[in-house]
């Protein structure tokens, strides 16, 4: 995701991580990098322009502390590249945001009239987003107003009956906004306390289009008009939210398929061109996968620090708390099976996309494309071919057991010992570890890979959830792993002879 973008910050990132000071010269060298980025990745030249000139101004006209003290007390040092990147996060939440994602009420009900081109997603949008007013606890009504396009009402009737939210329809040919009003009226006598109306779109902006959905728009008098986008567009999808924002008033946009989006121009200027903020995206194609726009969280994920924020808010969704951490409690002193590995990874399954969550984590986010997604499937495959005593306790697995754990998951003797192998390295390790957890805020997951204690987010160890099929990049998160660790020996070991001297 973005993978444009993050490249040219990243080599920015590293062209200043040896220097002293920055000076005019490193730094047109980094911001070379940045513009590169910027335009490759479709973003507006005249966004791309005010951008670089505000990073300059804050890069160089910003007196920098060398040194701050974190919450516990402890003195780090600044160095200049990291103010850099520091510069770099706020000036990209700024670009996007701010962003309130709450949708306004009238009269205690929450009406969203959706509009947006034809192919950009409106109708699963509008599932998407009944669903989460229905996580709010909300009973909102679908209203089917899309007449123009052949299926259009029996796919948002099937999305409907899949999350058990009513669809209302209207008769064989009557027109969009008497359809919408008798909606709204259905709405009040029934009691539904949430509207989505989903409109008709064109492959292009017309005068009709624009017409229609007018006419909805003062019969219906919905407290959000949402334009629906789609982040593959990229410089396009920018000119199309300028072009309905100069037709009608709108109080946000959502965007669809950014997880698919290599380029990321439409996130980045969108808000810049037409003053319409972000406030949702889509980010797969099942129906929970509509997530709160968060200008920091995808800033952060540009500049490959992840976006732990919204990693913890994705386990929130999933995970009953109190289970998890009395799970976790017990499996730090190495009391777990097989079968608490297969309720974890079938955790992270209802999250989304593998590649997605390790997208969010510190360090790891360029490598995420190389996830193989299959490899989860097969780990559950094995485990549900044990016995229950096996679960319990995969020691008893041999040679003879794997054959036919084999034979039952359609994998071969080999794959079943490396697994066997990996869970029980991962609990030896957990087991020695006793007290702490990664991620403290996410519980399971971090303390499953076995952090130690008072570890931050960047000591996680994704390799013990991968699989045979992804050893290239276990082989690399391993390889960092030990680098990381040797480069803290030799910090702590020159420490001790500083001591010593004084």
């Amino acid at each position: 995701m973005l993978e444009t973008l993050t490249a040219g910050f990243k080599r920015a990132r590293e062209r200043l991580a040896g220097v002293t000071t920055l000076s005019d010269a490193n730094l047109d060298e980094a911001l070379a990098d940045v513009r590169r980025s910027l335009l490759e990745a479709d973003v507006d030249y005249g966004v791309a322009k005010d951008f670089l000139e505000r990073l300059r101004e804050k890069s160089l006209g910003a007196r920098v502390e060398t040194k701050v003290r974190d919450a516990a007390g402890r003195v780090h040092r600044v160095t200049p590249g990291q103010h850099f990147v520091a510069v770099c996060e706020a000036e990209l939440a700024a670009l996007m945001g701010p962003v309130d994602a709450a949708l306004a009420r009238r009269d205690g009900v929450v009406s969203v009239l959706l509009l947006g081109l034809q192919g950009v997603g409106k109708t699963s949008v509008a599932a998407k987003l009944a669903r989460q007013l229905q996580k709010q606890g909300r009973r909102p009504l679908l209203v089917a107003a899309d007449v123009q396009r052949p299926a259009a009402v029996e796919q948002l009737q099937r999305l409907g009956a899949s999350i058990d939210v009513a669809v209302h329809a209207g008769a064989a040919g009557e027109a969009p906004p008497s359809l919408c009003v008798r909606a709204r009226a259905r709405s009040k006598q029934e009691g539904f306390d949430a509207i989505v109306y989903d409109t008709a779109g064109r492959l292009a902006i017309d005068e009709a289009l624009m017409a229609e959905l007018r006419a909805i728009a003062a019969a219906t008098e919905p407290a959000n008009t949402l334009l629906v986008c789609d982040a593959l567009m990229g410089r396009d999808a920018v000119n199309v939210a300028r072009g309905f924002a100069e037709q009608l008033p709108l109080d946000g946009l959502i965007l669809t398929k950014l997880d698919g989006d290599a380029r990321g121009g439409a996130a980045l200027a969108v808000k810049a061109v037409t003053g319409v903020p972000i406030k949702f995206v889509g980010t797969g194609e099942s129906i929970d996968r509509l997530e709160e726009f968060r200008p920091e969280g995808l800033a952060t994920r540009i500049l490959g620090m992840g976006d732990v924020v919204g990693l913890v808010r994705d386990f929130e969704e999933v995970v009953d708390t109190q289970q998890a951490e009395a799970d976790a409690e017990r499996m730090l002193r190495g009391r777990f099976g097989m079968q608490d590995l297969l309720t974890q990874l079938r955790t992270i399954q209802r999250m989304g996309p593998l590649r997605d969550l390790l997208g969010k984590l510190p360090g790891v986010g360029e490598m995420a494309d190389q996830v193989d997604e299959r490899e989860l499937v097969k780990t559950q495959a094995m485990i549900q071919s044990m016995t229950g005593k096996e679960r319990e306790r995969p020691e008893l697995i041999d040679k003879s057991r794997a054959a036919r754990i084999a034979r039952g998951s359609g994998r071969t003797p080999r794959e079943v010992q490396e697994l066997v192998a990996r869970f029980r390295q991962m609990r030896d390790m957990m087991g020695a570890l006793g007290g702490g957890g990664l991620l403290g805020k996410i519980p399971g997951l971090g303390r499953l890979a076995g952090a130690g204690a008072g570890a931050g987010p960047a000591a996680l160890d994704p390799a013990a959830l991968l699989g045979g099929g992804n050893r290239q990049l276990r082989r690399q998160l391993e390889a960092r792993s030990k680098s990381g660790a040797k480069k803290k020996r030799k910090q702590a070991k020159a420490a001790r002879r500083k001591g010593r001297r004084r």
